[in-house]
């Protein structure tokens, strides 16, 4: 299956990033959870499963990709939750994840006023 999709998407894909994206976050999932839990309305477990995948990739970026501006994480999570996710799911996606940069990037969150 892999190789399939590997010679589909040939070139579309940075497959060293997506590896370490998705690696990381079947190995922190828990961590991820602690994280996401606190500001959501259900289990995390209980979430469409796109809005749940796009807050594990935000959470990810979050934590462990600070290379990439807060900003950017919240706007590529909109955009897919857009495309991939329930009707308004993008909103309820994008509220989670300002408030969670406050908690994760403090400082990167504290010059946005």
């Amino acid at each position: 299956m892999e190789e399939e999709f590997r010679e589909e998407h040939t070139g579309k894909v940075d497959w060293e990033y997506f590896t370490e994206i998705l690696g990381g976050i079947v190995s922190q999932r828990a961590e991820l959870d602690a994280h996401i839990e606190p500001l959501l309305d259900r289990k995390a477990s209980a979430l469409d499963p796109i809005e749940q995948a796009v807050l594990y990739l935000g959470t990810y970026e979050f934590a462990n990709r600070i290379d990439v501006p807060y900003r950017v994480v919240i706007n590529e999570c909109i955009e897919l939750a857009k495309v991939f996710g329930a009707t308004d799911g993008h909103k309820y996606i994008n509220g989670v994840l300002d408030k969670l940069a406050l908690t994760l990037r403090p400082l990167e969150t504290k010059s946005r006023a």
